[in-house]
């Protein structure tokens, strides 16, 4: 077949489990952590380096663990192989109208970048002998490019699974717009609780801890608004809602948005981070079982 496919699928659910819960929430850890990580280097100050280590060394064991669960889950490894090379000709295999296809690549080239970042994060915290990895790391020219083109890409990582799913014709994935931003918002949210945590409990000092913290707080009310715009969006599909899924999806909400902007404004930094954490994976759970449930 050479034309373009349709731009949905799976009429029947494709019993996602577990795996893929997992994968979306590591995966939006790597890209947000990636980001968000970024950002610090190409803007912040020097002194908020630190804190930039820690995002490059949440995002790589995250990719390569969530690849991981791609892999496990697709039952055989080589099928996430034949996701990138045809194999009867051995050449490279690229669906522009596939958001898999898609997906699949920029998950490839998006882990080489956390290596990359991830490496030069050792090599300036001289946790590895060798210096020369240190030009993976801005201001470099070649860490500038590395870390940019990084951040870009680990923006689609974030929300390309909400979009992923909207492209289906599952019900709630695909009647409603606003999953890939729920998703990428999410992913920011719980990459910056993370961030925040691992710093907290690090000795050493960072000054942008608070700013992080700060941006963490908009974050959550922004999820919370997105959030509430999916619930509109979906109108009278709502209603596949009003059973358990939707009851865990009000823990959700009272546990990652409403009590972390309580207990913001206390500086409670360690309690409102698990809570965000917890409530991030709950919510992916509840995204993924309750479609395939309906």
């Amino acid at each position: 077949m050479n034309g373009a496919p349709s731009s949905t699928w799976f009429t029947t659910g494709p019993h996602w489990g577990w795996y893929i819960a997992l994968y979306f929430f590591f995966g939006g850890l790597a890209g947000g952590s990636y980001f968000l990580a970024a950002l610090i280097d190409l803007f912040g100050r020097r002194e908020d380096r630190p804190l930039a280590h820690i995002g490059y060394y949440v995002a790589f064991p995250c990719v390569a663990l969530s690849g991981l669960l791609l892999t496990v889950d697709l039952g055989k490894p080589m099928r996430f192989w034949h996701m990138l090379i045809e194999s009867n000709t051995y050449r490279p295999m690229f669906k522009y109208w596939s958001p898999m296809s898609i997906g699949s690549w920029v998950l490839l080239t998006f882990g080489l970048f956390t290596l990359a970042s991830f490496l030069g994060a050792l090599a300036e915290d001289d946790r590895i002998p060798w210096p020369a990895f240190r030009k993976l790391r801005a201001p470099a020219a070649l860490g500038l490019v590395v870390e940019l083109l990084g951040g870009i890409s680990g923006f689609y990582v974030a929300s390309y699974t909400g979009v992923l799913l909207a492209v289906t014709n599952r019900p709630i994935w695909s009647d409603t717009p606003l999953l890939g931003m729920l998703f990428v918002v999410s992913a920011a949210s719980t990459s910056a609780a993370l961030m925040t945590l691992l710093a907290h409990r690090s000795a050493l000092t960072m000054p942008g801890l608070a700013d992080l913290h700060r941006m963490e707080t908009w974050v959550i009310a922004l999820e919370l608004l997105v959030f509430t715009a999916v619930v509109v969006s979906l109108g009278q599909v709502l209603i596949a809602w009003l059973n358990g899924w939707g009851v865990l999806l009000l823990i959700v909400v009272a546990m990652g948005m409403v009590a972390p902007l309580f207990l913001s404004s206390r500086r409670r930094m360690p309690t409102t981070a698990v809570l965000v954490l917890i409530a991030g994976f709950l919510l992916r759970v509840v995204i993924v079982f309750s479609s395939e449930r309906v």
